[in-house]
């Protein structure tokens, strides 16, 4: 079986879909990029973002890997001013995405409540070619794949919160100790009183 980066996130298999790509033939800072701005996001709306950004109505945001990239207005929303529209790794991951979505109906999972957890993007083998330059040199004209994980979730009921561990809290350990041996010591009637 193939090993996850990302497989100690999912606890709970039955409501877990994973997908991934190997060596995919796109850029891995644009890639990383593309998965740092859709993780989170609820399947569907990750779906409309990723097609508005392939028709140029919205942008991904780049913060790591940004170095000489333009500017443009519509980054504002997203809290940047840099950004791009990196269609070959948008075209991937959603591949990737339509990959994982048919891996949760094999589940049975209800595809509505799908949430992204976990997208994960990792430097590949890097592609080795050449290009001439002049007065009969050559250079290494390398492309940079990447490994991609898509882990999607489904959301788990709310557990309500413990009242018990409030009365607790801004206790030193030693008043939390002192607590702990008078529990042990009480004679039982008291405790059930």
């Amino acid at each position: 079986m193939v090993r996850y980066a990302a497989a100690k996130l999912f606890s709970t298999p039955d409501k877990t879909a994973i997908a991934r790509g190997s060596n995919v033939r796109t850029s891995f800072k644009n890639m990383r990029e593309v998965g740092a701005a859709i993780q989170g996001l609820n399947l569907k709306q990750a779906y409309k973002y990723l097609n508005n950004v392939l028709e140029h109505k919205d942008v991904i945001p780049f913060r790591r890997y940004k170095g000489g990239t333009g500017r443009t207005g519509q980054a504002a929303k997203h809290g940047t001013s840099q950004g791009r529209w990196p269609e070959k790794s948008v075209k991937h991951i959603l591949r990737i995405l339509k990959n994982a979505e048919a891996n949760a109906e094999q589940k049975t999972i209800d595809g509505e409540t799908l949430k992204i957890r976990s997208v994960v993007v990792q430097q590949a083998q890097k592609n080795h070619r050449r290009t001439y330059r002049a007065h009969g040199r050559i250079n290494r004209y390398d492309g940079h794949p990447c490994h991609v994980e898509v882990i999607l979730t489904s959301p788990t009921e709310h557990v309500p919160r413990n009242k018990d561990k409030d009365e607790l809290k801004g206790l030193s350990r030693t008043q939390l100790a002192r607590k702990r041996l008078l529990a042990i010591r009480a004679p039982p009637a008291a405790a059930e009183a």
